[in-house]
């Protein structure tokens, strides 16, 4: 039976698909490279709210000329035989979904992976699904905790791709799932699996990216989801209240953002002499940049030159068995009555 013909569970020939999407990554780690993929980032209003025609001059006469030989050095630190990666990981993701899905499920539901920037893209994914007959399509944010800044920017994505579509398909859209019970015992698992082979840290940091103070105090409610699974987590894991600590990351600009700096958290327990640290970052579900490079490599080094002992970053979930089941169950859950 061809994916689009009717079958007795789905009697009027409607079939759903699953959009993965993630924030995305450059094609190549050139100058050239980052420089189309910022373009197309930092172009974005929900990323970087400020005027626009001071903003437009501000990157592409400051920041497109100055910042992309830096970062390209950065993701060539990070770099692999099979690319990005984000990208990389994401197909896995997409392929052990994919596989979960069909054990678990009699409906016809197809899953593609998408980017919200660079490719593959929002419109390819979404093309790709309406070619195969898929006219119901879940949007699924590899984004835990909600922000204006990357689950809303998939929203404006979709709905841009869409716009001169005469044949709309059926949408869902997964909102949140920073406080899901499948999704906090996954992250408990990672923790619990790397401390098995490695041992136990004096204090364990969970480092979120980080967002503008300024789209906090407009009402952005991705720090209070941050705080909640950090919550959770340490719950979870018998935490005491000092032996682990909720930061964010990746501050991007003069701006003042939201605190506790991660490496200001990490330099503050060097100082105080702490023997081991671990890192978790339960805001991004697939290692990248920000992860491999700025987080098990640069953060290291504040902490250990500051006078810290050993430091350790314990991975993403990644395509782990606990968080693709997590993904499954949402997806069972958003679509159960289609």
């Amino acid at each position: 039976m061809s994916a689009v013909e009717p079958s007795l569970n789905n009697p009027k020939g409607h079939n759903i698909g699953v959009l993965l999407v993630n924030l995305g990554t450059p094609d190549t780690p050139t100058p050239t490279g980052v420089r189309i993929f910022l373009r197309e980032f930092l172009s974005d209003r929900r990323v970087i709210d400020a005027p626009k025609l001071i903003w437009l001059f501000v990157l592409n006469c400051i920041i497109l000329l100055v910042r992309p030989a830096k970062v390209a050095r950065l993701y060539k630190a990070v770099w692999t035989d099979e690319g990005s990666p984000l990208l990389a990981i994401g197909k896995q993701q997409e392929a052990a979904l994919q596989a979960l899905l069909a054990e678990r499920v009699t409906q016809s539901i197809k899953v593609v992976l998408a980017m919200t920037y660079g490719r593959p893209s929002i419109s390819q994914g979404l093309e790709k699904l309406k070619a195969s007959g898929y006219n119901r399509v879940l949007v699924l944010p590899l984004y835990p905790q909600y922000s204006g800044t990357t689950t809303a920017a998939i929203f404006d994505a979709v709905a841009n791709a869409l716009k001169d579509v005469p044949d709309l398909p059926e949408l869902r859209f997964v909102n949140s799932y920073a406080d899901r019970p499948d999704f906090v015992s996954a992250l408990k698992t990672s923790v619990e699996t790397y401390w098995a082979e490695r041992g136990r840290p004096d204090r364990l940091l969970m480092s979120f990216h980080g967002i503008p103070k300024k789209y906090a105090d407009k009402g952005d409610p991705y720090i209070k989801e941050c705080y909640a699974t950090a919550d959770l987590l340490a719950k979870s894991l018998a935490l005491e209240t000092d032996q682990w600590a909720c930061t964010f990351q990746s501050r991007f600009g003069p701006a003042e953002w939201v605190k506790p700096y991660t490496d200001d958290t990490l330099l503050a327990w060097g100082k105080e002499g702490v023997k081991r640290v671990d890192v978790i970052c339960p805001a991004f579900t697939a290692d990248c940049l920000e992860t491999l490079e700025e987080i098990a490599i640069q953060n290291k080094e504040v902490f250990i030159e500051a006078g810290g002992g050993d430091y350790h970053y314990i991975p993403a979930l990644n395509a782990s068995p606990e968080f693709i089941a997590c993904l499954t169950g949402m997806v069972e859950q958003h679509t159960k009555s289609w």
